[in-house]
This record gives C-alpha cells, sequence and structure tokens, in this order.
C-alpha cells in the first residue's frame, strides 16, 4: 500500500550555476509543494501504513528549515533547484522515515521533481 502526505512552504532562492541572463539567476520565490510517498503493509490493528501524524512530527523539523528561508543558505542547497530540494528532503527524512519511497518537489503546479533514492 502506498501514502502521499503533502506539505506546503514558501522559501526564496536563486541559481547561482545559470548563466546571470537567465531569470532564475536573479532571486525570487516560490510556493512549493512537497509530497512525500511511503509504502509498507497496513498495519492490521491501527489500519495505517504509517500514522500521517507520526509523518508530520519527522518531516517538521525539516519543513521548518524550509519555510519563509532563503534555501540558499541551508547546508546542501546552496544551489536550491527543485532536483537539489527533492534530495536534500530524501537525504533527511529517509533514515526517519524508513517507509518513504518518493519525494515530489513541485516549484510550480506544471512543474516539479521527483526522487526515488536512486
Amino acid at each position: 500500500m502506498k501514502i502521499v502526505q503533502a506539505f506546503t512552504f514558501e522559501s526564496a532562492h536563486r541559481l547561482p550555476n545559470v548563466p546571470p541572463t537567465h531569470r532564475c539567476h536573479r532571486m525570487h520565490g516560490h510556493s512549493y509543494r512537497a509530497e512525500l510517498t511511503l509504502e509498507g503493509p497496513v498495519d492490521p490493528h491501527t489500519g495505517f501504513v504509517i500514522d500521517f501524524f507520526d509523518v508530520e512530527k519527522v518531516f517538521g523539523p525539516l519543513l521548518a528549515q524550509l519555510d519563509h528561508h532563503t534555501l540558499n543558505e541551508i547546508p546542501g542547497l546552496e544551489n536550491p533547484t527543485a532536483e537539489h530540494i527533492a534530495m536534500w528532503i530524501w537525504k533527511n527524512a529517509k533514515p526517519l522515515l524508513k517507509e518513504l519511497v518518493l519525494v515530489k518537489v513541485f516549484e510550480t503546479p506544471m512543474c516539479w521533481a521527483e526522487y526515488d533514492g536512486t
């Protein structure tokens, strides 16, 4: 069984490795959406793969590092593309959420990156 829990955060960033003429080279912001997909058996007693409140408890401190911050200032996100944000979330959440199988980071409703640890 797979479950998905979504979180939103507001952040500013700039992409330092694109040409200065690229519009993302300048500081700007996004309303991000991160989706964590978790997979495992359904516990016959609780009926959960994992309790959504437990996911919130684990992801909350990571979300607090991202929300209303400049992503470039976060260690590991010096070049904060959607791809790097997805990998950063995976790296920091996977040790605490063994059921995690996929991280999606939406930079806009139409553009996102997915990371499954590979």
